[in-house]
C-alpha cells in the first residue's frame, strides 16, 4: 500500500501541518478531561468504513493508520499528539475510511456529543479541529478518496445529477467514465451491468445502484442513520439554503434542538452559484457552494442536524405540536417550524425542455457543467444576478456565451458590477428583446432557436448548452392549504397579512402576526419563499437570523 496524503510538494508544508496537526501538552489534557483514556491493540479497528461516526481519538502513544479499504490504499498516519477524524465527527454520518492501531498504544476516545461540546467551548481547540476536519475533508474530496465509484457518461443526465448530489453534499467519491477509460468495460462485466442501466453507484465495492435516485444514494451511504426521527423538535426547518442554514445555526447555538429538511444538498438555488462576489466579507467572491459547505459543518458544529434528501410533502397544521411530513409518510414534530424552502427557476414553456433536462438544459452553472461546456458555444437565459454570475463564470471557459433577456437591458434586475463584467467581456454577447422558440436534438440538445420579439427576426445556432435562470416559483404545493399565498404562491407574513386572511386562517391569538410569522402561529417564512422578500443572499441570511429571535419568542408564550 502506498501513502496518498504524504508531507510532500503535493500539499504545501503550512496546509500540510494545518491538517495534521500535533497537539500540545496542555491541549492534550483539555481533551482528556472531555474523553477516556485506554489501551488500544495493534491491528484493532477504532471505526471502520460505513460505520456511524460516533467516536473521536487521539494518539497517546502508538500509531493510528487511516485506510480505504475498498481502495486498498494507506492515506495517513497519525502519530502521538495527533487525531483521527474529520468533518463526520460533527454529523455523525457513516464514515468513509476505516480507522486501525498501526501500532499499540494509549489513545484518548471522545464520544461525538463530547466532541461537539469541546469545540463549543473551547476556542483554540475549536480552530485546531474545525480547520483539519475541514481540509481533510476538502483533500479527500480532491483525490477521489472516498467509499463510492460512479460508473457514468458525460451525456447522461442522471450522472451528472449524482455528480451534483455528492459534490454538494460534500461527500468524496471516484468517478470512472465509460467513454474514456479503458477499465470501465472491466467494472461493468464485474458487477454485471449493462450499458443501458447506468449511471451505476457502488458503495463501500459491495452494494451497487443501477440509475439510482438521489434518495437511494443517501441511503447507500447512510447520510442520515444518525439523526432520530422520533423526538419533538425545538425546531424543524424546511430547507437548507442560506435562510435555513442562517436559521439552523443561529437557532443551534443558542440551545435550541434543530432539524433541518432539504431535498436534495445545502446551498439551494444560491449553492449553484459559481461566484457570489457582493455578499459581505468576502471581497474576492466566494461560490455558493463554499458558502453553503461552511454553514453546514457552521451549523452542525452547534448541534443542527441536517437530514438530506427527503422532500417535504404535508404540513400538518391541526395540532400543535406541528408536523411535517416527508417522502415516506414519516411526520417530524417541531414546536415552532421556519420555512425556508426558497424558489426554483421557472422552466420554459418549450417542446422537448424535459427530454434535455441535464444532457444540455442546465440550472445551475458549476465547475462540473463548466467542464461540460470547455471551448462550445453556450446559451444563458436570465437577467437577474443568478444568471450574471453563471455568463461571467461561463465565459472563463466557453468559446462564446449567448445572454438571452427579455427585457431591453439589466440595469432594473442585475447589479452594476456584474453589469460591467458583461460588458467588458468580449466573449459575453448581450442579447435583447430575445426569447428561446425551440430546442432539437437527438440524445442531447444540438440545436438552439430563439427570436427578437422587437424585430421578428429568427435565429438558429447548433449550441449544445443552455443554462436556464429565468425567474423563480416558489416551493409551496405541499403546504395542505395551512398558510396564506400571495397570487404567486409565496408565503405571507407579519403586516402583509390581511384581517381577512387572518380570519380566514382562524388566527387564535390577540396579538398580530410576528415579522416574518405565517397565518399559522409558531411558523415563519424567510428567504425566496416568503412574499415580498428581496432575492439577495444577504437579505435571506438576515431573515433567517431574525425569524430565530422570533422563534424564541413563540416558544416562551
Amino acid at each position: 500500500m502506498n501513502t496518498v496524503i504524504p508531507e510532500s510538494a503535493s500539499i504545501p508544508r503550512e496546509r500540510h501541518e494545518q491538517m495534521f496537526p500535533r497537539l500540545s501538552p496542555a491541549q492534550i489534557a483539555r481533551v482528556s478531561a472531555h474523553g477516556t483514556r485506554r489501551f488500544a491493540e495493534r491491528g484493532e479497528i477504532l471505526i471502520d468504513q460505513g460505520e456511524p461516526t460516533r467516536r473521536f481519538f487521539l494518539v497517546l502513544s502508538g500509531k493510528i493508520e487511516i485506510l480505504r479499504p475498498s481502495g486498498g490504499e494507506l492515506i495517513v498516519v497519525h502519530e502521538a499528539g495527533q487525531f483521527a477524524g474529520d468533518v463526520h465527527m460533527l454529523s455523525g454520518r457513516n464514515s468513509v475510511v476505516r480507522a486501525r492501531m498501526a501500532e499499540a498504544g494509549e489513545i484518548i476516545e471522545v464520544d461525538r456529543e463530547d466532541l461537539r461540546s469541546l469545540v463549543q467551548t473551547d476556542s483554540e481547540l475549536s480552530d485546531i479541529l474545525m480547520r483539519a476536519f475541514i481540509l481533510r475533508r476538502v483533500e479527500l474530496i480532491a483525490r477521489g478518496l472516498g467509499d463510492v465509484i460512479l460508473l457514468g457518461s458525460s451525456h447522461s443526465a442522471g450522472t451528472l445529477r449524482i455528480k451534483e448530489f455528492l459534490m454538494r453534499n460534500g461527500h468524496p467519491y471516484s468517478y470512472i467514465d465509460l467513454e474514456r477509460d479503458a477499465s470501465a468495460q472491466e467494472f461493468l462485466d464485474r458487477f454485471q451491468v449493462k450499458v443501458e442501466e447506468i449511471p451505476v453507484v457502488i458503495c463501500r465495492g459491495k452494494q451497487v445502484l443501477r440509475n439510482p435516485t438521489n434518495q437511494q444514494v443517501a441511503d447507500c451511504l447512510g447520510f442520515n442513520e444518525a439523526i432520530d426521527k422520533t423526538h419533538v423538535r425545538d425546531v424543524i426547518v424546511v430547507g437548507a439554503g442560506p435562510a435555513g442554514l442562517a436559521a439552523a445555526v443561529y437557532a443551534a447555538s443558542e440551545g435550541l434542538d434543530v432539524l433541518v429538511l432539504e431535498t436534495n444538498a445545502p446551498g439551494g438555488q444560491a449553492g449553484s452559484s459559481s461566484k457570489i462576489e457582493n455578499y459581505l466579507g468576502f471581497p474576492t467572491g466566494i461560490s455558493g457552494q463554499e458558502l453553503a459547505g461552511r454553514a453546514n459543518v457552521q451549523a452542525q458544529k452547534f448541534g443542527a442536524q441536517v437530514l438530506i434528501s427527503r422532500a417535504a410533502t404535508r404540513l400538518l397544521c391541526e395540532h400543535k405540536p406541528y408536523a411535517v411530513e416527508i417522502e415516506g409518510g414519516v411526520r417530524l414534530a417541531g414546536r415552532a417550524v421556519i420555512m425556508a424552502m426558497g424558489a426554483e427557476y421557472r422552466r420554459l414553456p418549450l417542446d422537448n425542455l424535459s427530454r434535455f433536462e441535464g444532457t444540455g438544459i442546465y440550472y445551475g452553472a458549476t465547475f462540473i457543467e463548466a467542464q461540460l461546456c470547455e471551448g462550445d458555444e453556450v446559451v444563458v437565459v436570465g437577467g437577474g444576478n443568478s444568471a450574471g454570475q453563471a455568463a461571467v463564470f461561463l465565459a472563463q471557459k466557453a468559446k462564446r456565451v449567448h445572454m438571452l433577456v427579455r427585457a431591453d437591458g439589466l440595469a432594473e434586475t442585475m447589479s452594476r458590477y456584474l453589469i460591467r463584467r458583461i460588458e467588458e467581456n468580449p466573449v459575453i454577447e448581450l442579447r435583447t428583446h430575445t426569447e428561446i422558440t425551440a430546442l432539437d436534438g437527438g440524445d442531447q440538445l444540438e440545436r438552439i432557436c430563439w427570436r427578437n420579439t422587437k424585430t421578428g427576426e429568427v435565429e438558429a445556432r447548433n449550441i449544445q448548452h443552455l443554462f436556464l435562470m429565468t425567474g423563480a416559483t416558489p416551493n409551496t404545493g405541499w403546504l395542505n392549504s395551512c398558510l396564506a399565498l400571495d397570487d404567486k404562491g409565496f408565503i405571507k407574513t407579519g403586516l402583509d397579512l390581511q384581517p381577512e386572511e387572518l380570519t380566514a386562517a382562524h388566527w387564535p391569538l390577540t396579538r398580530p402576526p410576528l415579522l416574518f410569522e405565517t397565518s399559522l402561529p409558531g411558523v415563519f417564512a424567510v428567504g425566496d419563499v416568503r412574499s415580498g422578500n428581496i432575492k439577495r443572499v444577504a437579505s435571506a441570511v438576515g431573515e433567517g437570523s431574525i425569524a430565530v429571535r422570533l422563534v424564541h419568542q413563540v416558544l416562551a408564550e
